[in-house]
């Protein structure tokens, strides 16, 4: 989830692209009354086209993408086959902001992941033998150090298990 805000109401955004779908304004005026870019302007266009007036609401949680997705519109985009934009609109991505990230982090060799679920619960530690803790430091490193997952499985906290691992 975003921690900015838009400035402009929902209704304000909805009046915006309204007025460009209609042919009413051009997307560069409407942007100089809203005192905004004019890739804001299309991207609420974009959004609206795609997902209606729900697609102008503010998200409240972030937006979860597949490993998969990730990587085909990297290689997509990549190969030439569309531009930022045109990648965002076909594989339906928030913004080139974040596909910018993917590709950046696909090009420096790192590995993309699934979105994860945001932050869970955090779980209150508790006392672990010896033996416990060799296991979970096994674990999280045979599992490509998921410090949530062994927390899980071990019912310790996420804490407990980085501390563990470091």
């Amino acid at each position: 989830m975003s921690k900015r805000r838009s400035k402009h109401t929902l209704d304000e955004r909805i009046e915006a692209v309204l007025r460009v779908i209609e042919g009413m304004a051009s997307v560069s005026t409407i942007a100089k009354e809203y005192s905004v870019d004019r890739t804001t302007i299309n991207l609420w266009v974009r959004k609206y086209e795609a997902d209606g007036v729900d697609g102008l609401k503010e998200a409240r949680t972030w937006k979860k993408y597949s490993s998969e997705l990730k990587r085909e519109a990297v290689e997509f985009y990549l190969n030439g086959e569309g531009s930022l934009r045109m990648t965002c609109e076909k594989f339906n991505i928030s913004s080139n902001s974040v596909l910018r990230q993917w590709i950046n982090q696909y090009t420096s060799g790192k590995e993309i992941k699934s979105t994860s679920k945001g932050r869970e619960t955090m779980t209150k530690g508790r006392k672990t033998t010896l033996q416990e803790r060799i296991e979970i430091v096994q674990y999280t490193i045979a599992n490509e150090r998921n410090y949530h997952e062994a927390a899980k499985k071990y019912n310790v906290s996420y804490q407990q298990v980085y501390r563990l691992d470091t």
